[in-house]
Protein backbone atom coordinates (compact mmCIF):
# COMPACT_ATOMS: atom_id res chain seq x y z
CA UNK A 1 0.00 0.00 0.00
CA UNK A 2 1.75 3.11 -0.96
CA UNK A 3 -0.04 5.31 1.37
CA UNK A 4 1.01 4.65 4.84
CA UNK A 5 -2.76 6.12 6.28
CA UNK A 6 -4.40 3.48 4.95
CA UNK A 7 -1.53 1.02 5.14
CA UNK A 8 -1.74 0.92 8.94
CA UNK A 9 -5.72 0.48 8.75
CA UNK A 10 -5.35 -2.08 6.21
CA UNK A 11 -3.14 -3.82 8.62
CA UNK A 12 -5.87 -3.22 11.05
CA UNK A 13 -8.43 -4.94 9.02
CA UNK A 14 -5.53 -8.15 8.13
CA UNK A 15 -5.23 -8.91 12.28
CA UNK A 16 -8.82 -8.23 13.05
CA UNK A 17 -9.70 -10.98 11.01
CA UNK A 18 -6.64 -13.11 11.22
CA UNK A 19 -6.47 -13.25 14.22
CA UNK A 20 -2.42 -12.72 14.20
CA UNK A 21 -0.06 -9.89 14.50
CA UNK A 22 0.67 -7.74 11.43
CA UNK A 23 3.82 -6.01 10.43
CA UNK A 24 3.97 -2.37 9.02
CA UNK A 25 7.22 -0.52 7.63
CA UNK A 26 7.73 2.71 5.48
CA UNK A 27 10.96 4.48 4.59
CA UNK A 28 11.86 7.32 7.44
CA UNK A 29 10.72 10.68 7.02
CA UNK A 30 6.82 11.61 7.34
CA UNK A 31 5.51 9.03 6.02
CA UNK A 32 5.60 6.92 9.33
CA UNK A 33 3.94 9.99 11.04
CA UNK A 34 0.78 8.79 8.63
CA UNK A 35 0.91 5.36 10.59
CA UNK A 36 -0.60 7.26 13.42
CA UNK A 37 -4.57 6.99 13.16
CA UNK A 38 -4.61 3.38 11.98
CA UNK A 39 -2.38 3.09 14.89
CA UNK A 40 -4.61 4.94 17.44
CA UNK A 41 -7.30 2.48 16.31
CA UNK A 42 -4.65 -0.33 16.77
CA UNK A 43 -4.36 0.67 20.48
CA UNK A 44 -7.96 0.94 21.13
CA UNK A 45 -9.11 -2.10 19.70
CA UNK A 46 -6.07 -4.02 21.05
CA UNK A 47 -5.06 -5.05 17.80
CA UNK A 48 -1.34 -6.76 17.30
CA UNK A 49 0.00 -4.39 15.13
CA UNK A 50 3.92 -4.16 15.02
CA UNK A 51 5.55 -0.83 13.04
CA UNK A 52 8.72 -1.14 12.40
CA UNK A 53 10.57 2.10 11.35
CA UNK A 54 14.20 3.06 10.68
CA UNK A 55 16.51 5.92 11.50
CA UNK A 56 20.01 7.19 10.84
CA UNK A 57 21.93 7.43 14.22
CA UNK A 58 20.43 9.11 16.46
CA UNK A 59 22.95 11.70 17.37
CA UNK A 60 21.75 13.28 14.06
CA UNK A 61 18.68 14.07 14.98
CA UNK A 62 17.79 17.70 15.11
CA UNK A 63 21.14 18.77 13.17
CA UNK A 64 19.21 19.40 9.95
CA UNK A 65 20.23 16.03 8.30
CA UNK A 66 17.72 14.96 5.38
CA UNK A 67 14.98 12.50 6.57
CA UNK A 68 16.17 12.23 10.06
CA UNK A 69 12.70 12.50 12.55
CA UNK A 70 12.64 12.56 16.27
CA UNK A 71 10.73 9.36 17.39
CA UNK A 72 12.07 9.40 21.43
CA UNK A 73 8.59 10.29 22.39
CA UNK A 74 5.41 9.18 21.51
CA UNK A 75 1.75 9.70 22.36
CA UNK A 76 0.12 7.53 24.93
CA UNK A 77 -2.62 5.46 23.07
CA UNK A 78 -0.85 4.69 19.61
CA UNK A 79 2.12 1.95 21.03
CA UNK A 80 1.90 -0.57 23.86
CA UNK A 81 5.37 0.09 23.88
CA UNK A 82 8.40 1.09 21.73
CA UNK A 83 11.58 0.34 21.68
CA UNK A 84 15.37 1.72 20.18
CA UNK A 85 17.14 -1.02 18.47
CA UNK A 86 21.17 0.61 18.26
CA UNK A 87 23.96 -0.68 15.62
CA UNK A 88 25.55 -4.03 16.82
CA UNK A 89 29.02 -3.03 17.69
CA UNK A 90 29.74 -5.96 20.45
CA UNK A 91 27.98 -9.10 21.76
CA UNK A 92 26.34 -6.94 24.52
CA UNK A 93 24.74 -5.03 22.12
CA UNK A 94 23.69 -8.33 19.85
CA UNK A 95 22.15 -9.34 23.19
CA UNK A 96 20.43 -6.12 24.27
CA UNK A 97 18.87 -5.77 20.61
CA UNK A 98 17.44 -9.74 20.83
CA UNK A 99 15.79 -9.20 24.36
CA UNK A 100 14.49 -6.10 23.38
CA UNK A 101 13.13 -7.44 20.22
CA UNK A 102 11.27 -10.39 22.25
CA UNK A 103 9.97 -8.23 24.81
CA UNK A 104 8.16 -5.84 21.74
CA UNK A 105 6.76 -8.98 20.10
CA UNK A 106 5.74 -10.45 23.17
CA UNK A 107 3.87 -7.24 24.44
CA UNK A 108 1.75 -7.29 21.08
CA UNK A 109 0.06 -10.21 22.39
CA UNK A 110 -0.10 -9.73 26.17
CA UNK A 111 -3.09 -8.70 28.56
CA UNK A 112 -5.07 -8.43 25.06
CA UNK A 113 -2.61 -7.15 23.11
CA UNK A 114 -2.24 -4.24 21.09
CA UNK A 115 0.38 -2.28 18.68
CA UNK A 116 3.92 -2.06 19.40
CA UNK A 117 7.05 0.11 17.80
CA UNK A 118 10.28 -1.06 16.83
CA UNK A 119 12.68 1.65 15.70
CA UNK A 120 15.97 0.60 14.16
CA UNK A 121 19.61 2.64 14.01
CA UNK A 122 20.74 1.02 10.45
CA UNK A 123 23.89 2.29 8.42
CA UNK A 124 21.53 1.56 5.34
CA UNK A 125 23.83 -1.06 4.02
CA UNK A 126 23.06 -3.07 1.54
CA UNK A 127 25.41 -5.92 2.42
CA UNK A 128 21.78 -7.58 4.20
CA UNK A 129 20.60 -8.92 0.95
CA UNK A 130 24.28 -11.17 0.37
CA UNK A 131 23.54 -13.68 2.85
CA UNK A 132 21.37 -15.45 5.31
CA UNK A 133 19.70 -14.26 7.72
CA UNK A 134 21.22 -14.79 11.13
CA UNK A 135 19.08 -17.00 14.13
CA UNK A 136 17.89 -15.12 16.93
CA UNK A 137 16.74 -16.59 20.23
CA UNK A 138 12.99 -16.72 20.97
CA UNK A 139 11.79 -15.56 24.26
CA UNK A 140 8.05 -17.39 25.46
CA UNK A 141 5.87 -16.17 28.07
CA UNK A 142 3.28 -18.07 29.88
CA UNK A 143 0.10 -17.54 31.34
CA UNK A 144 -2.09 -19.98 33.36
CA UNK A 145 -4.20 -20.63 30.05
CA UNK A 146 -1.48 -21.86 27.75
CA UNK A 147 -0.19 -25.40 27.65
CA UNK A 148 3.42 -25.48 30.07
CA UNK A 149 6.39 -26.84 28.59
CA UNK A 150 6.95 -30.32 29.40
CA UNK A 151 10.01 -30.89 31.97
CA UNK A 152 10.95 -34.59 30.80
CA UNK A 153 14.35 -33.55 28.86
CA UNK A 154 15.87 -31.25 31.38
CA UNK A 155 17.63 -33.71 33.92
CA UNK A 156 19.60 -31.58 36.49
CA UNK A 157 17.34 -28.45 36.97
CA UNK A 158 18.86 -25.91 39.67
CA UNK A 159 16.00 -22.94 41.07
CA UNK A 160 18.22 -19.88 42.23
CA UNK A 161 16.50 -17.39 44.18
CA UNK A 162 17.48 -14.44 44.23
CA UNK A 163 16.61 -11.43 47.05
CA UNK A 164 13.22 -12.97 48.62
CA UNK A 165 10.60 -11.91 51.39
CA UNK A 166 10.62 -15.14 53.28
CA UNK A 167 8.91 -18.60 51.84
CA UNK A 168 5.04 -19.56 53.56
CA UNK A 169 4.63 -22.88 54.37
CA UNK A 170 2.55 -23.36 51.11
CA UNK A 171 5.59 -22.44 48.75
CA UNK A 172 8.37 -23.83 50.72
CA UNK A 173 6.09 -27.38 50.50
CA UNK A 174 5.26 -27.04 46.79
CA UNK A 175 9.31 -26.05 45.83
CA UNK A 176 10.58 -29.17 47.45
CA UNK A 177 7.75 -31.62 45.98
CA UNK A 178 8.99 -29.77 42.49
CA UNK A 179 12.71 -30.72 43.48
CA UNK A 180 11.80 -34.13 44.43
CA UNK A 181 10.00 -35.30 41.01
CA UNK A 182 12.07 -33.36 39.13
CA UNK A 183 15.74 -33.72 40.30
CA UNK A 184 16.61 -29.94 41.32
CA UNK A 185 18.32 -28.00 43.74
CA UNK A 186 17.45 -24.58 45.00
CA UNK A 187 20.74 -22.54 44.36
CA UNK A 188 20.69 -19.57 46.92
CA UNK A 189 22.15 -17.11 49.66
CA UNK A 190 21.13 -15.77 52.99
CA UNK A 191 18.92 -12.88 51.21
CA UNK A 192 17.15 -15.72 49.25
CA UNK A 193 15.68 -16.45 53.17
CA UNK A 194 14.96 -20.37 51.66
CA UNK A 195 15.43 -22.64 54.23
CA UNK A 196 14.11 -26.05 52.79
CA UNK A 197 15.12 -29.82 52.12
CA UNK A 198 17.05 -29.01 49.39
CA UNK A 199 18.54 -25.72 50.01
CA UNK A 200 22.17 -25.15 48.88
CA UNK A 201 23.92 -22.32 49.76
CA UNK A 202 26.19 -21.46 47.10
CA UNK A 203 28.27 -18.62 47.37
CA UNK A 204 31.17 -21.32 49.02
CA UNK A 205 31.02 -23.65 45.65
CA UNK A 206 30.60 -21.01 43.14
CA UNK A 207 33.93 -18.46 44.89
CA UNK A 208 35.98 -21.90 46.18
CA UNK A 209 38.58 -23.52 43.77
CA UNK A 210 38.41 -24.06 40.23
CA UNK A 211 35.21 -26.78 39.93
CA UNK A 212 32.83 -24.07 41.10
CA UNK A 213 29.38 -25.60 39.84
CA UNK A 214 28.63 -27.80 37.06
CA UNK A 215 26.30 -27.19 33.83
CA UNK A 216 22.46 -27.50 34.56
CA UNK A 217 19.71 -28.33 31.83
CA UNK A 218 17.58 -25.40 33.22
CA UNK A 219 17.52 -22.80 35.77
CA UNK A 220 14.26 -21.73 36.94
CA UNK A 221 15.00 -17.70 38.35
CA UNK A 222 13.21 -16.53 41.37
CA UNK A 223 12.86 -13.98 43.48
CA UNK A 224 14.82 -10.07 42.99
CA UNK A 225 18.24 -8.60 42.54
CA UNK A 226 20.78 -11.11 44.28
CA UNK A 227 23.89 -9.52 45.65
CA UNK A 228 25.81 -13.16 45.51
CA UNK A 229 27.42 -12.71 42.08
CA UNK A 230 27.06 -16.75 41.76
CA UNK A 231 28.79 -18.37 39.23
CA UNK A 232 26.95 -21.03 36.77
CA UNK A 233 26.44 -22.48 33.81
CA UNK A 234 23.62 -23.47 32.33
CA UNK A 235 21.60 -23.92 28.72
CA UNK A 236 18.68 -22.19 29.31
CA UNK A 237 16.40 -20.15 32.47
CA UNK A 238 13.40 -19.66 33.07
CA UNK A 239 12.10 -16.82 34.95
CA UNK A 240 8.90 -17.13 37.18
CA UNK A 241 7.04 -13.41 38.13
CA UNK A 242 3.71 -12.24 38.74
CA UNK A 243 5.04 -9.00 36.75
CA UNK A 244 5.75 -11.20 33.81
CA UNK A 245 8.38 -9.13 32.34
CA UNK A 246 11.54 -10.22 30.43
CA UNK A 247 14.64 -9.92 32.78
CA UNK A 248 17.55 -11.32 30.98
CA UNK A 249 20.11 -10.93 34.06
CA UNK A 250 22.35 -14.14 32.78
CA UNK A 251 21.42 -13.94 29.29
CA UNK A 252 20.32 -17.21 28.56
CA UNK A 253 16.53 -16.31 29.28
CA UNK A 254 13.72 -18.60 26.83
CA UNK A 255 10.74 -18.45 28.54
CA UNK A 256 8.86 -16.33 31.12
CA UNK A 257 5.96 -17.46 33.37
CA UNK A 258 3.94 -14.38 34.23
CA UNK A 259 2.17 -16.25 37.49
CA UNK A 260 2.69 -16.51 41.33
CA UNK A 261 5.58 -18.71 42.69
CA UNK A 262 3.19 -21.22 44.02
CA UNK A 263 0.82 -21.42 40.64
CA UNK A 264 4.08 -22.03 38.81
CA UNK A 265 5.32 -24.91 41.13
CA UNK A 266 2.25 -26.18 41.55
CA UNK A 267 1.54 -26.56 37.51
CA UNK A 268 4.67 -28.78 37.39
CA UNK A 269 3.82 -30.64 40.48
CA UNK A 270 1.21 -32.51 39.06
CA UNK A 271 3.66 -33.68 36.12
CA UNK A 272 4.96 -37.56 35.82
CA UNK A 273 7.52 -38.53 38.46
CA UNK A 274 10.47 -38.93 35.97
CA UNK A 275 13.09 -39.63 38.69
CA UNK A 276 13.04 -42.00 41.65
CA UNK A 277 16.30 -40.50 43.74
CA UNK A 278 17.54 -36.50 43.20
CA UNK A 279 20.94 -37.32 41.96
CA UNK A 280 21.89 -33.53 41.78
CA UNK A 281 21.63 -32.68 45.54
CA UNK A 282 23.37 -35.54 46.09
CA UNK A 283 26.42 -34.67 44.39
CA UNK A 284 26.55 -30.88 45.01
CA UNK A 285 25.37 -31.51 48.82
CA UNK A 286 28.40 -33.70 49.28
CA UNK A 287 30.78 -31.81 47.57
CA UNK A 288 29.31 -28.70 49.62
CA UNK A 289 29.74 -30.15 52.71
CA UNK A 290 33.19 -31.42 51.93
CA UNK A 291 34.38 -27.31 51.06
CA UNK A 292 32.63 -26.71 54.43
CA UNK A 293 34.78 -29.31 56.48
CA UNK A 294 37.62 -27.28 55.05
CA UNK A 295 36.10 -23.72 56.23
CA UNK A 296 35.71 -24.69 59.20
CA UNK A 297 39.22 -25.56 59.55
CA UNK A 298 40.61 -22.63 57.85
CA UNK A 299 42.54 -20.28 60.03
CA UNK A 300 41.45 -16.48 59.26
CA UNK A 301 42.70 -13.30 59.92
CA UNK A 302 40.68 -10.57 61.98
CA UNK A 303 38.03 -9.80 59.15
CA UNK A 304 34.94 -9.76 58.00
CA UNK A 305 34.82 -13.72 57.24
CA UNK A 306 36.15 -14.53 60.78
CA UNK A 307 33.72 -12.20 62.37
CA UNK A 308 30.96 -14.08 60.47
CA UNK A 309 32.26 -17.63 61.74
CA UNK A 310 32.27 -16.75 65.20
CA UNK A 311 28.92 -14.71 65.27
CA UNK A 312 26.80 -16.67 63.18
CA UNK A 313 26.03 -19.74 65.81
CA UNK A 314 25.42 -16.52 68.31
CA UNK A 315 22.82 -15.25 66.89
CA UNK A 316 19.11 -16.17 68.52
CA UNK A 317 16.22 -17.78 66.32
CA UNK A 318 13.65 -15.57 65.04
CA UNK A 319 16.08 -12.53 64.64
CA UNK A 320 16.44 -10.01 61.76
CA UNK A 321 20.25 -9.85 59.95
CA UNK A 322 20.38 -6.82 57.78
CA UNK A 323 23.62 -6.92 55.50
CA UNK A 324 25.54 -4.03 53.85
CA UNK A 325 27.19 -4.35 50.31
CA UNK A 326 29.33 -5.35 49.56
CA UNK A 327 31.74 -7.18 51.52
CA UNK A 328 29.60 -8.00 54.83
CA UNK A 329 26.97 -9.70 52.55
CA UNK A 330 29.65 -11.50 50.94
CA UNK A 331 31.15 -13.23 53.88
CA UNK A 332 28.14 -14.06 55.32
CA UNK A 333 27.04 -16.07 52.22
CA UNK A 334 29.83 -18.28 53.06
CA UNK A 335 28.69 -19.82 56.57
CA UNK A 336 26.03 -21.57 56.99
CA UNK A 337 22.69 -21.37 59.94
CA UNK A 338 20.33 -23.87 60.96
CA UNK A 339 18.39 -21.18 62.96
CA UNK A 340 15.33 -19.29 61.70
CA UNK A 341 16.39 -16.16 60.67
CA UNK A 342 15.61 -13.33 58.24
CA UNK A 343 18.26 -11.86 56.20
CA UNK A 344 17.39 -8.76 54.10
CA UNK A 345 20.16 -6.54 52.12
CA UNK A 346 19.57 -3.53 49.96
CA UNK A 347 20.23 -5.25 47.05
CA UNK A 348 17.53 -3.02 45.04
CA UNK A 349 19.26 0.40 44.30
CA UNK A 350 22.94 -1.60 45.45
CA UNK A 351 24.14 1.34 46.87
CA UNK A 352 26.06 1.90 49.86
CA UNK A 353 23.35 4.47 51.44
CA UNK A 354 20.29 3.63 53.59
CA UNK A 355 21.30 0.09 54.96
CA UNK A 356 21.16 1.72 59.28
CA UNK A 357 18.00 3.40 58.13
CA UNK A 358 16.21 0.38 56.80
CA UNK A 359 17.54 -1.96 59.83
CA UNK A 360 16.17 0.79 62.14
CA UNK A 361 12.79 0.22 60.42
CA UNK A 362 12.61 -3.25 60.45
CA UNK A 363 13.38 -2.94 64.46
CA UNK A 364 10.37 -0.79 64.58
CA UNK A 365 8.33 -3.29 63.22
CA UNK A 366 9.36 -6.07 65.02
CA UNK A 367 10.16 -6.40 68.63
CA UNK A 368 12.67 -9.82 67.77
CA UNK A 369 16.02 -8.68 67.40
CA UNK A 370 17.86 -6.61 64.84
CA UNK A 371 21.36 -7.28 63.44
CA UNK A 372 22.98 -5.05 61.38
CA UNK A 373 26.50 -5.43 59.70
CA UNK A 374 28.26 -2.87 58.21
CA UNK A 375 31.17 -1.18 57.11
CA UNK A 376 32.55 2.25 57.91
CA UNK A 377 32.11 4.45 54.70
CA UNK A 378 28.46 2.79 54.37
CA UNK A 379 27.95 3.41 58.06
CA UNK A 380 29.28 7.10 57.92
CA UNK A 381 27.11 7.59 55.04
CA UNK A 382 24.04 6.53 56.76
CA UNK A 383 24.69 7.96 60.53
CA UNK A 384 22.03 10.67 60.89
CA UNK A 385 19.44 7.66 61.12
CA UNK A 386 20.93 6.82 64.39
CA UNK A 387 19.49 10.22 65.85
CA UNK A 388 16.19 9.23 65.46
CA UNK A 389 14.45 9.02 68.35
CA UNK A 390 12.05 6.51 67.63
CA UNK A 391 15.38 3.56 67.57
CA UNK A 392 14.62 0.61 69.70
CA UNK A 393 17.03 -1.04 72.36
CA UNK A 394 16.42 -4.12 69.93
CA UNK A 395 18.44 -3.07 67.38
CA UNK A 396 22.38 -4.52 67.35
CA UNK A 397 25.03 -3.01 64.81
CA UNK A 398 28.44 -3.89 64.54
CA UNK A 399 30.06 -1.85 62.48
CA UNK A 400 33.57 -3.07 60.72
CA UNK A 401 35.91 -0.08 60.70
CA UNK A 402 38.73 -0.74 58.04
CA UNK A 403 39.24 3.03 57.65
CA UNK A 404 38.52 2.18 53.45
CA UNK A 405 36.32 0.90 51.25
CA UNK A 406 38.02 -2.57 51.51
CA UNK A 407 36.15 -3.60 48.29
CA UNK A 408 38.74 -1.92 46.52
CA UNK A 409 41.83 -3.46 47.96
CA UNK A 410 40.71 -7.24 47.34
CA UNK A 411 43.00 -9.40 45.59
CA UNK A 412 40.63 -10.25 42.94
CA UNK A 413 39.27 -6.79 42.51
CA UNK A 414 40.37 -5.09 39.33
CA UNK A 415 40.62 -1.67 40.77
CA UNK A 416 43.10 -2.94 42.94
CA UNK A 417 45.40 -4.18 40.27
CA UNK A 418 45.18 -0.80 38.60
CA UNK A 419 45.56 1.14 41.77
CA UNK A 420 49.16 -0.60 42.27
CA UNK A 421 49.98 -0.30 38.10
CA UNK A 422 49.47 3.18 37.82
CA UNK A 423 50.60 4.22 41.67
CA UNK A 424 47.43 5.77 42.20
CA UNK A 425 46.89 7.56 45.71
CA UNK A 426 44.37 4.73 47.13
CA UNK A 427 42.41 7.82 49.27
CA UNK A 428 41.17 8.28 45.41
CA UNK A 429 40.40 5.04 44.74
CA UNK A 430 39.36 3.26 47.75
CA UNK A 431 38.26 6.55 49.88
CA UNK A 432 41.13 5.89 52.82
CA UNK A 433 41.66 7.88 55.57
CA UNK A 434 37.79 9.39 55.98
CA UNK A 435 35.48 9.84 58.63
CA UNK A 436 38.55 9.65 61.23
CA UNK A 437 40.57 7.31 59.76
CA UNK A 438 39.64 4.29 62.12
CA UNK A 439 39.60 7.05 65.08
CA UNK A 440 38.56 5.33 68.27
CA UNK A 441 36.80 8.10 70.16
CA UNK A 442 34.73 9.26 67.59
CA UNK A 443 31.78 6.13 66.98
CA UNK A 444 32.36 6.01 70.44
CA UNK A 445 30.97 9.62 71.44
CA UNK A 446 28.26 9.56 68.84
CA UNK A 447 27.02 6.34 70.39
CA UNK A 448 26.99 7.54 74.16
CA UNK A 449 25.43 10.81 73.09
CA UNK A 450 22.94 9.23 71.39
CA UNK A 451 22.26 6.78 74.23
CA UNK A 452 23.43 3.50 72.59
CA UNK A 453 25.51 1.01 74.20
CA UNK A 454 29.56 1.25 72.48
CA UNK A 455 31.47 -1.45 73.10
CA UNK A 456 34.83 -2.16 70.83
CA UNK A 457 37.48 -4.54 69.31
CA UNK A 458 40.59 -4.80 67.48
CA UNK A 459 41.81 -7.66 68.26
CA UNK A 460 40.71 -11.32 67.94
CA UNK A 461 40.65 -11.82 71.76
CA UNK A 462 38.81 -8.56 72.48
CA UNK A 463 36.11 -9.58 69.67
CA UNK A 464 35.26 -12.95 71.27
CA UNK A 465 35.32 -11.85 74.90
CA UNK A 466 32.66 -9.25 73.76
CA UNK A 467 30.09 -11.46 71.58
CA UNK A 468 28.46 -12.72 74.43
CA UNK A 469 27.38 -8.88 75.66
CA UNK A 470 26.43 -8.01 71.69
CA UNK A 471 24.30 -10.83 71.44
CA UNK A 472 22.62 -11.09 74.99
CA UNK A 473 19.06 -11.96 75.30
CA UNK A 474 17.50 -8.40 76.42
CA UNK A 475 19.15 -5.05 76.24
CA UNK A 476 18.45 -1.74 77.94
CA UNK A 477 19.62 -0.09 75.41
CA UNK A 478 20.54 -0.12 71.18
CA UNK A 479 24.32 -1.14 70.78
CA UNK A 480 26.84 -0.40 68.52
CA UNK A 481 30.21 -2.79 68.55
CA UNK A 482 32.92 -1.13 66.43
CA UNK A 483 35.37 -3.36 65.75
CA UNK A 484 38.99 -2.31 63.96
CA UNK A 485 40.15 -4.14 61.32
CA UNK A 486 42.13 -3.34 58.18
CA UNK A 487 41.80 -4.02 54.54
CA UNK A 488 45.30 -6.18 53.81
CA UNK A 489 43.91 -8.88 56.74
CA UNK A 490 40.41 -8.27 54.50
CA UNK A 491 41.90 -8.96 51.45
CA UNK A 492 44.05 -12.07 52.72
CA UNK A 493 40.62 -13.62 54.32
CA UNK A 494 38.82 -13.30 50.73
CA UNK A 495 41.77 -14.97 48.75
CA UNK A 496 42.44 -17.88 51.37
CA UNK A 497 38.50 -18.94 51.20
CA UNK A 498 38.39 -18.77 47.36
CA UNK A 499 41.71 -20.74 47.33
CA UNK A 500 40.63 -23.22 49.89
CA UNK A 501 40.28 -26.21 47.53
CA UNK A 502 43.42 -25.48 44.65
CA UNK A 503 45.89 -28.28 45.08
CA UNK A 504 49.67 -28.08 44.02
CA UNK A 505 48.73 -29.53 40.87
CA UNK A 506 46.30 -26.87 40.05
CA UNK A 507 49.12 -24.08 41.23
CA UNK A 508 51.97 -26.34 39.32
CA UNK A 509 49.77 -25.91 35.95
CA UNK A 510 48.53 -23.00 36.19
CA UNK A 511 52.10 -21.46 36.42
CA UNK A 512 52.70 -23.89 33.46
CA UNK A 513 49.98 -21.86 31.32
CA UNK A 514 51.45 -18.23 32.15
CA UNK A 515 55.26 -19.44 31.50
CA UNK A 516 53.98 -21.41 28.07
CA UNK A 517 50.43 -19.33 27.26
CA UNK A 518 47.86 -21.18 25.30
CA UNK A 519 49.83 -22.09 22.48
CA UNK A 520 52.72 -23.54 24.53
CA UNK A 521 50.31 -25.57 26.34
CA UNK A 522 48.28 -27.10 23.33
CA UNK A 523 52.31 -28.51 21.89
CA UNK A 524 53.15 -29.35 25.67
CA UNK A 525 49.61 -31.33 25.54
CA UNK A 526 50.77 -33.16 22.14
CA UNK A 527 54.19 -34.18 23.39
CA UNK A 528 53.36 -35.41 26.91
CA UNK A 529 50.07 -37.63 24.83
CA UNK A 530 52.87 -38.95 21.97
Amino acid sequence: CVDERSAAYMACGLSEESGEPVVISCTGATASRNYLPGLTEAYYSKLPVIAVTATQHIGRVGQNVPQVLDRSVQMKDVFKKTIQLTIVHTEEDRWANNVKVNDALLECRRNGGGPVHINMETTYDNTFMNGNVPKQRKIDRYTLDDDFPDLEKYKDIAIFVGNHLPFDEELMHVVETFCEKHNAIVLCDHTSNYNGKYKILGSLISAAGEKQFKSFDLVINIGNISGSYMKFNTKEIWRVDSDGEIKDTYKKLTKVFAMSEKQFFKEFDKQVNTSNTNTIYEKINHEDDRLRQKLHQLELPFSNPFIVKNIIDKIEDNSVVHLAILNSLRSWNYFETEKNIKFYSNTGGFGIDGITSTAIGTALATDNPVYCFIGDLAFFYDMNSLGNINVKNNLRIMLINNGCGAEFHLFNNRMTDISQQHDLSVEYVAADGHFGNKSDKLVKHLAEDLDFEYISASTKEEFLNNLDEFTKDTTDKPIIFEVFTNASDESDAQEKIAKIDITSKTIVKNMAKKALGKNGVKIAKKIVRK
